[in-house]
């Protein structure tokens, strides 16, 4: 039997017997189901991003008259320092914080998936911070690094610790990278330890079985089993870091000077400031970058059947 499918017949022989069946239509009520979500989607992203975009060839403030001056602001973003600098942070940031969240995560999952006791209670522990704001996190952690942090270097005589790590525009990223990691560790955890879990138990057995040390499985077992989570996690947390906002906001606003300003941080401010168009032009450009990485997560996870 040979079955031969075109986009509307399917072609199936049978010996010297021939059936075509039409291949099924897609119901009316499809369309009506979607219309409503298409309409919304259309209104609330695509309308005002096109319109974003017009704006970006104008020299609009925002509001009042505007003329149409072409490719001037995009020109004008390359020549930028503190839009380059600001890149180059998120970048930077978003690369820093993926290894941190990636390594621990990766760490934890293996010990809250390895035989030991109140492993439940200690997952559900590990996934609080994912539940709790953003903004939240930064004040609380703002306090922390500005007051308990140097209190307690002073008491124990500690000269490295009297200062804020805030307040210090080479360091300050490190405080960032460490509060962002805090928060979002439990969500990149959760999808390690539901790859781990998909891995086969013989797997590890026959391993036992020829003398593999428990370091020998990790590496050359678990690893390359779990690589798609891997790449899964490494490219989402990337895109995600590059939008990061509220953190920042909590603990640095962008200080000290300019220091920790991210991509999100200088549109808004631009926006907020009267410099919509070019920051409008800012935004796109993000925009594209965005849309790139999303293309290479897709390439990458393509194909993959772990999940």
């Amino acid at each position: 039997m040979t079955v031969t499918t075109s986009p509307t017949t399917t072609v199936v022989t049978k010996g010297d017997r021939t059936v075509r069946r039409s291949a099924r239509r897609v119901e009316p009520i499809y369309y009506l189901f979607l219309l409503p979500s298409l309409v919304l989607f259309t209104l609330a992203i695509t309308v005002p991003g096109l319109v974003g975009i017009f704006f970006s060839m104008t020299d609009s403030i925002g509001l009042g008259d505007w003329q149409f001056i072409g490719l001037t602001n995009y020109i004008a973003l390359f020549s930028d320092p503190a839009i380059l600098q600001s890149y180059l942070f998120t970048a930077g940031f978003a690369i820093a914080t993926v290894i941190v969240v990636n390594v621990l995560a990766f760490l934890l999952a293996v010990g809250l998936t390895a035989r030991i006791r109140f492993k439940t209670g200690l997952r559900t522990i590990f996934v609080i911070p994912m539940v709790i704001s953003g903004i939240i996190i930064a004040y609380v952690f703002n306090f922390l690094f500005s007051n308990s942090i140097p209190a307690a270097g002073t008491s124990l005589g500690l000269p490295w610790l009297e200062t804020s790590l805030l307040a210090n525009p080479d360091l300050a990223w490190v405080a960032i990278v460490i509060v962002t990691a805090w928060q979002a560790i439990p969500g990149t955890l959760l999808i390690y330890i539901a790859g781990l879990l998909s891995v086969p138990g013989d797997v590890y057995e026959a391993a036992d079985l020829d003398g593999a040390s428990k370091t020998q499985q990790l590496f050359r077992i678990t690893v390359p089993l779990v690589a798609g989570y891997v790449v899964i996690n490494v490219i989402l947390g990337f895109k995600g870091f590059l939008n990061a906002y509220d953190i920042i906001v909590g603990l640095t606003n962008g200080g000290p000077g300019t220091a920790t300003r991210s991509v999100a941080m200088t549109i808004i401010a631009g926006f907020n400031g009267g410099d919509y168009a070019y920051q409008m032009a800012n935004a796109t450009i993000f925009f594209v970058v965005a849309v790139l990485i999303s293309l290479l997560q897709l390439s990458l996870t393509r194909g993959r059947n772990s999940f």
